[in-house]
């Protein structure tokens, strides 16, 4: 099944598009945004384990990386972790969206806890790439951010083949023990075009340089910094609804910059909007990151409304129709 149907970008330009002069106020509002079927998977996940076990369960770190998702949660009865060593033996414990390492299975297993894993499918198939190619013997170039927990999991897999390039500025640090044998793989929430770059910069290096044997940049990262580029070039300010740990949710940011916005800023909710960001504004774009409910882009564009921004304009590049099953001890419920 096809996850994004590419669709017709229509914005309409007000009278003076381009300047902040006396025009009507408008809000050019991204699609896709907002929860991808791996987020909803996870959070249905935690939500059923409750339902089956009863509170409390423990979650290994955020199930995924936002402030609502994980207070409402922690309201019903989830108690996050950072380690599996807190997590009393015997209990229910959820693995994140971002996947784990296999010694953290190995944690879990020892203390006899009953693990149900919401690794994202996409997230899996990268672990399944880096544990084929540490068995051929190949160095793998991980492009990702240090310390993420999605990267922790991944070289996890084959620690000994696997070398963390953090952005095109690690790229000169890289040494490789047979440069026919080096192959890159890559987080899933990052920047399209900051990996490409800094693929393109390994390659400089390493003419053999392997690529992927698919992207491993997930659909859903890559849906949404298309929309907010098709409409960035248009807006005096982009607002970004998301937490300041999630990775993909920071991009669009930066990708709204890159992509001719005037202004760019990271929110949560709509109350930490600064009203000066506002001022001599006529078109603000509005999108989310992949682990934002709806609820929280609804609350920024019901504030923009009381300022005068009523005129909603959708701006759609892609339609996604990707569902992913739940883990399979979930399953004999129904899905919401």
């Amino acid at each position: 099944m096809s996850t994004a149907i590419p669709l017709n970008v229509g914005i309409t330009r007000s009278a003076g598009a381009g300047t902040t002069e006396s025009v009507g106020k408008r809000v050019l509002l991204a699609e896709p945004r907002g929860y991808c079927a791996g987020v909803d998977r996870a959070v249905e996940t935690v939500e059923k384990s409750l339902e089956k076990h009863g509170a409390p369960i423990y979650v290994r770190k955020e199930i995924v990386h936002n402030r609502h998702v994980v207070e409402t949660l922690r309201e019903q009865g989830v108690i996050f972790v950072d380690e599996t060593d807190e997590v009393p033996e015997g209990a229910v414990v959820v693995f994140s969206a971002h996947g784990v390492s296999p010694a953290v299975h190995e944690s879990a297993a020892a203390r006899n806890l009953h693990t149900i894993d919401a690794t994202c499918p996409l997230v899996t198939k990268v672990h399944q790439e880096a544990k084929r190619f540490a068995r051929d013997d190949y160095d793998i170039l991980l492009i990702g951010h240090e310390g993420h927990e999605e990267v922790e999991g991944t070289a996890g897999e084959a620690p000994d083949h696997v070398q963390l390039v953090d952005g095109p500025a690690s790229v000169d640090k890289v040494t490789v023990r047979d440069e026919s044998k080096v192959i890159w793989l890559s987080q899933t929430t990052l920047s399209v075009d900051e990996t490409m770059e800094t693929v393109r910069r390994l390659r400089e290096r390493f003419p053999t340089l392997q690529d992927p044997p698919s992207d491993d940049i997930c659909y859903a990262t890559q849906n949404r910094q298309v929309a907010v580029k098709a409409m960035a070039p248009e807006c005096d300010l982009v607002i970004v609804v998301g937490s300041r740990n999630s990775s993909n949710s920071v991009r669009l940011v930066e990708v709204a910059l890159n992509a001719g916005a005037k202004a760019s800023y990271l929110v949560d909710y709509a109350r930490e909007v600064d009203q000066a960001w506002l001022d001599g504004v006529s078109t603000v774009g509005i999108t989310s990151g992949a682990s934002v409910p709806e609820i929280l882009v609804r609350g920024v564009l019901d504030m923009l409304e009381e300022h005068g921004f009523a005129d909603v304009q959708p701006v759609t590049t892609a339609n996604e129709t990707l569902v992913f099953s739940l883990p399979r001890e979930l399953r004999t419920t129904t899905r919401r």
